[in-house]
This record gives structure tokens, C-alpha cells and sequence, in this order.
């Protein structure tokens, strides 16, 4: 069967991920398709039935699994989609892992890290090369991703730096983590903060290499925030959700910069938040106290 776009979404069996895949559906064209991916296969069986059950889905919605730490499956499957189609038009990068008060930040580091990074590194490496002109390309972050938000020590890290180069700080900083050094060299006690500084990081590596390339193929790559979203991943760490989205409302803004037009060349490779591009260079390293309730 002829496909005219194809969309795919990871960490799509809840939450903001499932919303995109919502959100895609309804607005993408009957010949198009929209890969719903996760870990489970019985959560993505169970996703994709309730997409294609929705009475405003127009495009086609098929599942995959995918589990973006295992960076060999991601490349097997754009090998699959670039074999078979020519490539993907729209790739969200939106896998995390749960991340609890609960339980030391050392004890939580390794999944959450190769969800989170090691996943978005998989994503950009297997996918970026194989997107189509025209295609998007976004890692769900946070603005809790800019570099003001990390101590001025650890700048250099991520700051003007390849993708290698941020997978090696990645790494450096899991292994202060589980030395219990991580503090007293800079690192916020909250892993969330240089965990989404290192997804922007990343974006903006890979952007860097791709720039004019992609702007004169109307290709985006970019990080978004999508504002604090009414989740399983959020409830353990804000005490008021009053102002606070569902994910169909999030989604919204995600999909107005993943179906526009015309790609705004100063969103290229930078993080954005409703349609704003939110400055690599600003926020401030948190109090240890605000950061750990998520303030």
C-alpha cells in the first residue's frame, strides 16, 4: 500500500506520547500512517486499538515495539521504514522512565538515563539520517533543558559540543551518581535537570551538523517543552496540578510545530515551548530543596 507521510512516536502507549499519536491521526491525511511505538507489546496492541476505535482518526495508526534503549532495534527499524518507504516524516522522540522521591536518585539513575538519553541518542542516530525532506524531528524535553539551569562548571560539557561529546558527559555524570561525587563536581541532586539539559544538548549536536541542509528542505529538528502535563511521570513531583494540562491539551502545541507548514529557521535546533523558543543560555541552577519537589 502506498503511504504518502509516516509519522512515529515513542513512549506512545500513555500519556503526552499517546496524545501525539491522537493528535497525528485526526489531523494527518487517510494515505498517511502513524506508528505508535513502546516497550510492551500488549500495551501497544491495546494503544493502537484504542486510537483506531476514536471517531475523529483519519490516517492509519499500526504498532510497533520498540525499546529505545536497545540503540540496535531502533536502527533495525528506520532500516525497516527507509527500505520500505523511503524514510519517516515525522519521528517524536517522548520515551521516559518513572522517576519516584521515593527511592535515591542513584538507585533510579540507570533506567532513568537510558530511557531518557540513551534513548533520544538512539532516536536522532537511527532516525535523523533517514527523515525526508519536509521531515520533523523533536525531542520531547524540558525547560528545565536550558544550560543556565546546570552549575557554570559543567557548561563546557554540553555547550558547542558534538553528540559523542555529550553521550561521554552523559556518562561522566552517571558514574559521579553512583560515586556519590556527583554534587561536589556541580551536578544537581535531581537527575530530571542535567538529564534534560543533555537531551537539548543533544538536539542542538546534531542540529549544528544538519543546519543549512535541513532549513533549505523546510526539515526541522528541534527539543520542545510542553509545559507541565497532568501525568503518572509528573504526579509524584508537583504538589498543585491546578494549572496543569492534560495530555491531549499539551499535545496540541507539539503538533502545531510538528505539522506547520513552513519551518521557522529560528526554532532550528533549539528548544521550544508553545511555539516560543525558550534560550539555551537561560534559567539558574536550582535550590537542591526546590529541585527535589520539582519546583
Amino acid at each position: 500500500m502506498t503511504v504518502a507521510r509516516i509519522a512515529l512516536v515513542t513512549g506512545a502507549n500513555q500519556g503526552l506520547g499517546f496524545a501525539l499519536v491522537e493528535g497525528l491521526a485526526a489531523r494527518m491525511e487517510p494515505d498517511d500512517l502513524v506508528l505508535l511505538t513502546g516497550r510492551n507489546a500488549g500495551r501497544v496492541t491495546d494503544a493502537v486499538s484504542r486510537v483506531n476505535q476514536a471517531p475523529d482518526t483519519r490516517s492509519r495508526v499500526e504498532g510497533r515495539v520498540l525499546d529505545v534503549t536497545d540503540a540496535a532495534a531502533a536502527r533495525r527499524l528506520a532500516g525497516e521504514l527507509g527500505t520500505r518507504y523511503g524514510g519517516v516524516d515525522i519521528v517524536v522522540s517522548n520515551a521516559s522512565a518513572m522517576l519516584t522521591p521515593e527511592r535515591s536518585q542513584a538507585e533510579q539513575a540507570d533506567e532513568f538515563i537510558d530511557v531518557a538519553n540513551g534513548g533520544a541518542h538512539a532516536v536522532l542516530r537511527s532516525f535523523g539520517p533517514d527523515l525526508r525532506p519536509g521531515g520533523r524531528l523533536i525531542v520531547v524535553a524540558s525547560s528545565l533543558g536550558t544550560l543556565g539551569h546546570l552549575d557554570a562548571r559543567l557548561h563546557p560539557l554540553f555547550d558547542g559540543v558534538s553528540l559523542e561529546q555529550v553521550e561521554a558527559a552523559v556518562e561522566s555524570w552517571r558514574a559521579a551518581v553512583h560515586a556519590g561525587t556527583a554534587e561536589e563536581s556541580g551536578w544537581p541532586r535531581w537527575i530530571n535537570v542535567p538529564s534534560k539539559v543533555a537531551q537539548v544538548a543533544a538536539v542542538r549536536a546534531v542540529a549544528a551538523q544538519r543546519h543549512d541542509t535541513d532549513l533549505a528542505r523546510n526539515t526541522l529538528v528541534a527539543a520542545v517543552c510542553p509545559g507541565l502535563v497532568d501525568t503518572a511521570l509528573s504526579r509524584p513531583w508537583f504538589e498543585d496540578f491546578s494549572g496543569a494540562q492534560s495530555p491531549a491539551q499539551a499535545a496540541g502545541a507539539v503538533l502545531d510545530l510538528l505539522l506547520r507548514e513552513k519551518v521557522e529557521p529560528a526554532a532550528y535546533g533549539e528548544l521550544v515551548r508553545f511555539g516560543a523558543v525558550v534560550p539555551w543560555y537561560d534559567g539558574k541552577p536550582p535550590r537542591q530543596r526546590d529541585q527535589l519537589l520539582g519546583g
